[in-house]
């Protein structure tokens, strides 16, 4: 395991008590070694998503996730990859296609562990397990065009941010996440 992505979860500022028990949490478990940046580690792995914004900070662009069966932010697997920022940017693109999307800032701006309950990806049982989560924001265009990607969602929308609370069925990221990550963008 390269240290790049530990480091910078070490300097990472917990904004509140989730994210201090996250991080402390996902710091023991690299320092144990195992390999978390590939999903074929069916504890915890890796996994990034991307808060995206429009320009005024007002809305932001969901997609409805097939597996969730849920309006959600757009995110994906490490898969052996230690710059998830560039993931996060390429999943963007993937479940949206919006191509011109900057981040607001190079640093994650949330860490979260996320429960991810059993299920059927591609025909396959996927057992349950944790997402060891990092957040970054980007902004992006409402003018650009918007494309579903079939094999991840069925839905592509922005959504202003109390749309967005309120078209999310999974009440954790409701209660805990998605506020955090509203008031978090207003900083940039």
């Amino acid at each position: 395991m390269k240290m790049g992505l530990f480091g910078e979860i070490k300097k990472y500022e917990p904004c509140n008590e989730q994210e201090e028990q996250d991080k402390e949490v996902m710091l023991r478990f690299m320092e144990r070694g195992e390999n978390c940046l590939v999903r074929e580690n069916q504890i915890a792995h890796f996994t990034t998503s991307i808060w995206t914004v429009n320009r005024e900070r007002t809305k932001t662009l969901l997609v409805y996730h097939n597996i969730f069966d849920s309006w959600t932010w757009i995110g994906g697997h490490a898969d052996g990859e230690e710059n998830l920022r560039a993931v996060a940017l390429r999943e963007l693109q993937e479940e949206t296609g919006v191509k011109n999307a900057v981040l607001l800032t190079p640093d994650m701006v949330s860490l979260e562990i996320l429960t991810v309950d059993g299920h059927v990806k591609r025909g396959a049982y996927v057992p349950s397990h944790l997402h060891l989560n990092i957040t970054y924001l980007a902004e992006a265009e409402e003018s650009e065009e918007l494309l579903i990607n079939p094999e991840e969602n069925t839905g592509v929308k922005w959504w202003t941010f109390e749309e967005a609370l309120q078209a999310s069925k999974e009440p954790w990221f409701v209660e805990r996440i998605y506020p955090k990550l509203i008031e978090k963008c207003k900083l940039w």
